[in-house]
Order: C-alpha cells, then structure tokens, then sequence
C-alpha cells in the first residue's frame, strides 16, 4: 500500500504543480466495472485557462508522475514503458503526448524525455518532501479529497 501511496502522490503533486485542480486521491479505489486499479486520482485542467497542447504537455507529466515517485521511491531507475503495473500510465501518457508529437519514434524519445525531467523535479528536496507528506496523508486515511491536497502541497511550494 505504501507504493501505491507514493504514486498517486506523484499524480497529484504533479497536477498541482502544474496548476490543475485534483479532486480526491485514493489507494482504495472502488472496484467498479472499470479496469483494476490500486489507487486513483482525479485531476481537472481549466481548459479556459490552457492551451489543448498544454494540456497535452501537462498531462503527460501528471501520467508520469505516478511511475517516477515510484522509482524514487524504490531506487530503482526504470523504463515506465516496461513495468506491467504502470501499463495504464504509459498508455495515458503516450496518448496525451500524441497532441503534442504525432510520430511515433519521436513521441517515445520525447516521453523518456518527461520521464527524466520528472525524475529530476521530484527528486528536489522540497518537492520530494511535499510529495512524501502527501503519501503519509494517504496512508493514514487511504483517500484525501482535492482541498487537503492542495493544503498539504501548497505548504512546501511557498
């Protein structure tokens, strides 16, 4: 469950930082008729206030997110194309990025590109910490609704 807690931390860090609104979070998510999942996050973009390739951009980052807090996490610097269980985020990922890169091979070197730059952002100390106490949040109550998120973030992002 602790894994579980720091990728939708990563989510929702991530959808934060880049403006985005987050709804909730959770590590218990129902188990409805859609695909079996460990956690959830529901993030919203005012798409008044950004472009459709912004959007795009911003939405591969938040995909990405989840994987690369992970990866931190463990220490374990992985492929997110590779690892079964983040199937759903690659494939959220590439599919966002289409809009901002149509051709394939440049799309994959453009989305390991995110990925690293990712790594970097989320590994600094403010925003790991940040991250972090999003997670003991999560652990402690195994869903958190958009406000506390926001809280708990915007107290390390000052």
């Amino acid at each position: 469950m602790e894994i579980t807690a720091y990728h939708e931390a990563g989510h929702v860090f991530m959808a934060i930082y880049l403006g985005a609104r987050v709804r909730s979070v959770t590590i218990e998510p129902d188990r409805d008729d859609g695909p079996d999942r460990f956690g959830d996050a529901q993030v919203e973009w005012d798409l008044a206030h950004f472009t459709p390739r912004e959007v795009c951009e911003k939405s591969v980052l938040v995909a990405l997110a989840g994987p690369v807090a992970e990866m931190i996490h463990r220490g374990e610097p992985y492929h997110p194309r590779f690892v079964a269980e983040w199937a759903a985020d690659w494939r959220e990922a590439w599919e966002a990025a289409a809009g901002v890169v149509p051709d394939q091979r440049q799309r994959l070197a453009y989305l390991e590109q995110a990925t690293s730059q990712l790594y970097r952002l989320l590994n600094r100390d403010n925003n790991w910490a940040a991250l972090a106490a999003v997670t003991d949040e999560l652990l402690a109550h195994e869903m958190l609704e958009g406000e506390a998120v926001e809280e708990i973030v915007g107290q390390w992002l000052r």
